[in-house]
C-alpha cells in the first residue's frame, strides 16, 4: 500500500478528521503518517535519542545521532509509512551531528575530555556497511555539521562549548571555537586541506571566545553561522574569508506569560537577546534563525535576515501565541523561555519556498510560506514527538522527517522517536481542538473530562496541571478543528478555586455543573463532589463518607455522570476495601445524601495498571473509558464500555457489592494510532450528544513530561 493510501485509510478511521472546511481539502498540507521509535535499534539501552537527522540521496535511508548512546542509528524509508530499523553504529565518543552526501555520512564526534582539553574528529561512515571508512582531527569540540550543495566542501561548527557550572556560565571560557572548512573530491574529504576559519574579534559579547552553534551552506558556497552565546551572525567564504558579520540583536515579544504559577496569562512584555541556535538560508540573500536564547537570552521568537544584517522579519510572539492556541505551551518553561524555538530549515515543496520551525518545549513544528521573506505566513501546525531537535525536509519524496531527543521511558513516559510527514492533497489532521478565534489569547490542556448537552455542545475540564486556574472550557465540535468558544473560570469565594483536580464534569439539568474532583490527601487535594453554577462559582461541597475515605488510595474519581438525580462516579482504581482487579462504580443522591456502589470488573493486563478514566449516561447504559498506562507499542486497553442501566444496583458502602458485566463498545487503539503518532496513554474523556455520536479527548499533562499533543475526535453512534 503506498504511503499516501496508508495515510488516507488511517484517517478514515476518525470520522472526525475527515470533514473539511470547504476547499480546504483541495489544499496541500503535511500529515504524519509514521513514528519511528528509536530504541528499536538499541533495544537494550537504557536511554536513547535521536537529535540530528540526515537522509541517503536517494532518500531511503535515514541516518541520526544518538548521543546518550554514543552511536548513529539507521532507518529504512523505502516505505515512509512504515520505517524500519537498520541497527546502530556505536562510535567512540559523542556524535553531535551528521549530514550525508550520497550514500556516505559525515558525522562530527565530540571526544574532548573536559571542557578545556577539548577535540573531535569528522568520521566518514560507509551507510550500507555501517562502517567508518575515515576519520579526520577537528582540533576542536564540534557541534553542527553542513556539506555544500554541490558537495565540494562541508564546514563544521567547533564550538569549544563553555562549562555551565563555571562562573554562572558566563563567557570567555577558552579555548575559542572556530570553524573547520574540508575540501571534498568524489564524496571524500580531504582531511590535509582542512581550513581554520577564525571568527574571534567579531561579536560584541565575548569577541575572544566565540562559540559556534549551527551552520548552513547555500548555493553560492556561503557559509551562514551562528555564535550563539555571543549573539552573532557571520557569513563566511569556502576559503573561512569572513564576508559579513551583524550581531542578532534583541527581540521582543508582548503577551506572554513569564510566570510558572500553574495559570496560563499572557500579559506581559519581553525584549531580550536574540542568541539564536540553528539557522538557515531561505534564498540566496536571506538567513534565518530559530531564537533559543541561552545564557543571557530567550526572545521567544524567529527572525529573518538579510545578508548585510538588515532585519527582514521577527515573529514576535506570533509562533507563541499559535502554539497557545493548540494546547501546546508549556507553562512549566513560563519563567525561561517559554516555547522555546529551538531548530530551523528551509525546502521547497511544489514550488512554494517554506519555513519549517521547532519549538523545543511545545514539541511542535510550524509551517511557514516563505515566498515573501519580509511577510511569512504560518500554514500549519505539526504535533512532534517530545523535543524536536533535527529537521529534515526530503523535497524529492513529498516527505518530511523530525528527530526528537527526549527520552523518557526510565520515567514511564514516552522515548525518542523519528516521525515522518507526507506532503498530500488533503487536510490537516492537526490540530484536532483550538482556541483561536476567541476575543481574548486563551490557553488551555490537560483535558480530564467532558460532558455534551442537549445542543451537542461539549464542556471540558482541566485537571491538577493548571491548579491556579481551574476552568470550564465550552468547545463547538461542529467546527474542524474542534473550537474551544468559551473559558469558564471556577471560582471559591470570588477567587480562583484552590486544592482543584478536575477529573468529571455532568451537567445538573438546571444551568449549572457536577464536577468530580480527584484527591490527593498528601498534597491537601480533597475526594471531593462540587455543585458549580453557571458562572463557575462553587455553589456546594459534598464531602466523600468516611465508609469511602477510610480506604482511600490516590486515585480516585474519574469521572461523573447524572441518572435520574442520582450521580455515579469512577473510581480510576482499586482503593483498600477492592478486591483486585475491581474497582467501585459510586453512587450519590443529592437530594437524600445516599451513597451506594457497585463493583466493576477490569481487564486482565501485563503491563502496568489498568483503571477508569470516565462515566457517561447515555440511552439506557453507563459508559465507560477504561485504559491501561501504558504507551506506543506497550499499549494494551484502552476501550470504551458499558453497563445496562437496569443492572445498576448499589448495594450499601462498607459491605460486599454487586459486581456488574461490562460489554466492549469500541477498541480505541486503532483511532489513537490514525494520525501517525505513538498511542497516547491518557485517553481520558469521553462526551455522548444526543445522536450518540462519541467525542474522546486525550489528556496532555499540561505539556510536562509530554509532547502537548491531544487527540480530540468523534466516533459514529454504536
Amino acid at each position: 500500500m503506498s504511503a499516501r493510501l496508508l495515510a488516507t485509510t488511517a484517517l478514515s478511521l476518525v470520522p472526525s478528521l475527515v470533514l473539511a472546511t470547504p476547499g480546504l481539502a483541495q489544499q496541500a498540507h503535511f500529515n504524519r503518517i509514521a513514528s519511528f521509535p528509536v530504541a528499536s535499534n538499541l533495544p537494550e539501552a537504557e536511554e536513547t535519542s535521536s537529535e540530528i537527522i540526515a537522509a541517503t540521496g536517494d532518500g531511503l535511508t535515514l541516518v541520526y545521532t544518538d548521543s546518550p548512546a554514543g552511536a548513529v542509528g539507521f532507518i529504512d524509508l523505502t516505505d515512509p509509512a512504515a520505517p524500519a530499523p537498520l541497527g546502530a553504529l556505536l562510535l567512540d565518543g559523542e556524535p553531535t551531528s551528521v549530514a550525508i552526501a550520497g550514500a556516505t555520512a559525515f558525522v562530527a564526534l565530540n571526544t574532548s575530555e573536559d571542557y578545556v582539553r577539548t577535540g573531535g574528529a569528522l568520521l566518514s561512515v560507509d551507510v550500507a556497511g555501517q562502517s567508518v571508512t575515515a576519520t579526520c582531527d577537528l582540533g576542536g569540540q564540534p557541534d553542527s555539521i553542513a556539506i555544500a550543495p554541490d558537495h565540494s566542501f562541508l564546514a563544521v561548527a567547533i564550538e569549544n562549548e563553555r562549562d555551565e557550572d563555571l562562573n554562572d556560565g558566563a563567557l570567555p571560557q577558552m579555548p575559542a571555537g572556530f570553524v573547520a572548512i574540508l575540501p571534498m573530491t568524489d564524496g571524500a574529504v580531504d582531511c590535509a586541506g582542512l581550513i581554520r576559519a577564525d571568527v574571534t574579534g567579531l561579536a560584541e559579547i565575548a569577541p575572544e571566545d566565540p562559540e559556534p552553534e549551527f551552520v548552513a551552506i547555500n548555493d553560492a558556497g556561503e557559509i551562514a553561522l551562528t555564535l550563539q552565546e555571543n549573539n552573532h551572525i557571520v557569513i563566511l567564504d569556502r576559503t573561512g574569508t569572513v564576508l559579513s558579520h551583524f550581531p542578532a540583536g534583541e527581540a521582543t515579544a508582548e503577551d506572554v506569560d513569564i510566570a510558572r504559577d500553574g495559570q496560563l496569562v499572557f500579559d506581559q512584555t519581553i525584549t531580550r537577546l536574540r542568541e539564536p541556535d540553528a539557522i538557515t538560508w531561505l534564498d540566496a540573500d536571506h538567513i534565518a534563525i530559530a531564537n533559543e536564547g541561552d545564557w543571557q537570552g530567550g526572545s521567544r521568537t524567529w527572525s529573518i535576515f538579510a545578508q548585510d544584517g538588515t532585519l527582514v522579519h521577527d515573529s514576535g510572539a506570533s509562533l507563541e501565541h499559535a502554539i497557545v492556541e493548540i494546547g501546546h505551551y508549556p507553562e512549566g518553561r513560563s519563567g525561561k523561555k517559554g516555547a522555546e524555538p529551538e531548530a530551523i530549515v528551509a525546502a521547497t515543496f511544489d514550488g512554494t519556498p517554506m519555513l519549517f520551525v521547532a519549538s523545543e518545549r511545545g514539541s511542535v513544528i510550524a509551517v511557514y510560506d516563505a515566498t515573501d521573506p519580509a511577510n511569512p505566513v504560518l500554514r500549519q501546525l505539526l504535533p512532534s514527538g517530545i523535543g524536536p531537535e533535527g529537521l529534515l525536509p526530503i523535497p524529492s519524496r513529498g516527505l518530511f522527517v523530525t528527530a526528537n531527543e527526549t527520552d523518557l521511558g526510565q520515567d514511564g513516559a514516552a522515548r525518542s522517536h523519528v516521525m515522518i510527514y507526507e506532503w498530500q492533497e488533503a487536510p490537516a489532521a492537526y490540530p484536532q481542538l483550538t482556541s483561536a478565534g476567541m476575543e481574548d489569547l486563551t490557553g488551555w490542556g490537560a483535558i480530564s473530562g467532558m460532558v455534551a448537552d442537549a445542543d451537542g455542545m461539549l464542556y471540558a475540564v482541566n485537571d491538577s496541571a493548571y491548579g491556579a486556574q481551574p476552568t470550564i472550557f465550552v468547545i463547538d465540535p461542529s467546527q474542524q478543528p474542534a473550537h474551544i468558544t468559551r473559558a469558564i473560570r471556577v471560582t471559591r469565594d470570588g477567587a480562583p478555586a484552590a486544592h482543584m483536580d478536575m477529573e468529571g464534569i455532568t451537567l445538573d439539568g438546571q444551568g449549572g455543573f457536577w464536577i468530580a474532583n480527584e484527591g490527593r490527601t498528601d498534597r491537601d487535594v480533597p475526594h471531593a463532589l462540587y455543585h458549580v453554577d453557571v458562572s463557575g462559582a462553587i455553589t456546594q461541597e459534598v464531602t466523600l463518607p468516611e465508609a469511602l475515605l477510610a480506604q482511600e488510595r490516590r486515585f480516585g474519581f474519574e469521572g461523573v455522570t447524572m441518572v435520574d438525580g442520582t450521580l455515579w462516579m469512577a473510581v480510576q482504581r482499586e482503593w483498600a476495601d477492592d478486591p483486585e482487579g475491581m474497582v467501585k462504580l459510586v453512587a450519590y443522591t443529592p437530594a437524600s445524601g445516599e451513597w451506594g456502589a457497585v463493583h466493576y470488573p477490569l481487564a486482565t493486563h501485563e503491563r502496568g495498571w489498568v483503571g477508569l478514566s470516565e462515566i457517561v449516561a447515555h440511552d439506557g447504559y453507563l459508559y465507560l473509558l477504561e485504559r491501561d498506562n501504558q504507551l506506543g507499542d506497550l499499549a494494551a486497553v484502552k476501550q470504551v464500555t458499558r453497563v445496562a442501566l437496569a443492572d445498576l444496583q448499589p448495594a450499601p458502602l462498607g459491605g460486599e457489592l454487586p459486581v456488574v458485566t461490562p460489554e466492549r463498545v469500541v477498541d480505541l487503539l486503532p483511532h489513537l494510532a490514525a494520525t501517525g503518532g505513538y498511542v497516547l496513554d491518557k485517553v481520558e474523556s469521553l462526551a455522548i450528544t444526543a445522536d450518540g455520536t462519541m467525542w474522546i479527548a486525550t489528556d496532555n499533562d499540561g505539556v510536562d513530561d509530554h509532547s502537548g499533543e491531544t487527540m480530540f475526535f468523534s466516533l459514529p453512534p454504536m
